[in-house]
């Protein structure tokens, strides 16, 4: 009699800098390859697994989450001890749960959370997970033009060019610079993100910061549908996945299914 398929649920975070981005490739290595085969060798079976995102070369994700499936019904918790002891030292496991069959980890995230890291003082522990600007920005010019991104609007501006999505709609929750010591950190919340979309979104704001845009000509960028207009990408270093929101569930009791 065959087993039914469990499944499970991975919740981890990682460092982008050695990695081509999450998704596996063929002449590159992303993370999705490292996981896969050390999940693969450890439950003695062929695991395949779906992230809640693609993330560019050198992008980090200090929350991210994978689903798999499997017959076996096995020791979540050692099989997370044993994952963390064999993957490398720039990816970690937090937790697996046994989840409904028919989530999915990509297509039931409610939204998505990233933020943009730039150092404004020299720091060397900020190398690989920042990006170092040397003069003022102004914060509070960033901040107006930031907030014209509120709402269910077309990102086609901020898109990376030949994508193949049916739209570019997107409901952008929450958009906010922040000063923290020695740095400022760009915080943005949406139901769904472009490929390259923060990071260009970042570049551009910066460009208003150091006084070459205006809110008004950052208004117009936004309804030009041009991604010829935006600024330049910000490097990819800077940027972290910070949450993937996909229910109440999350808030304490992991282990409840997803129906």
């Amino acid at each position: 009699m065959t087993q039914p398929v469990l499944r499970y649920l991975l919740h981890m975070a990682f460092k982008g800098k050695a990695y081509h981005g999450w998704q596996k490739q063929y002449n590159a290595i992303g993370v999705q390859t490292v996981l896969e085969e050390k999940i693969s060798i450890l439950l003695g079976e062929s695991i395949d697994t779906l992230g809640c995102g693609r993330t560019d070369t050198g992008v980090h994700a200090s929350s991210f989450y994978v689903h798999f499936d499997t017959a076996q019904n096995f020791d979540v918790k050692q099989l997370v001890y044993k994952l963390n002891h064999v993957l490398p030292d720039d990816i970690a496991v937090f937790s697996i749960n046994q989840v409904h069959e028919q989530f999915n980890a990509r297509f039931d995230a409610k939204y998505r959370t990233y933020q943009y890291h730039i150092a404004t003082l020299p720091n060397p522990f900020e190398l690989d997970t920042s990006w170092f600007l040397n003069g003022k920005l102004d914060l509070e010019a960033m901040n107006q033009a930031a907030n014209l991104l509120i709402g269910k609007k077309d990102f086609e501006c901020f898109s990376k060019v030949h994508t193949q999505v049916n739209n570019f709609i997107c409901e952008v929750m929450h958009a906010k610079w922040e000063q923290q010591e020695g740095k400022i950190v760009f915080t943005i919340r949406a139901n769904r993100f472009l490929r390259n979309m923060v990071r260009a979104i970042v570049g551009t704001l910066v460009d208003v910061g150091r006084g070459k845009l205006s809110k008004q000509d950052f208004e117009k960028i936004l309804f030009s549908k041009d991604r010829c207009e935006a600024g330049q990408s910000a490097p990819a270093q800077g940027l972290f996945l910070t949450e993937v929101y996909y229910g109440d569930w999350q808030n304490g009791q992991t282990t409840t299914p997803i129906n």
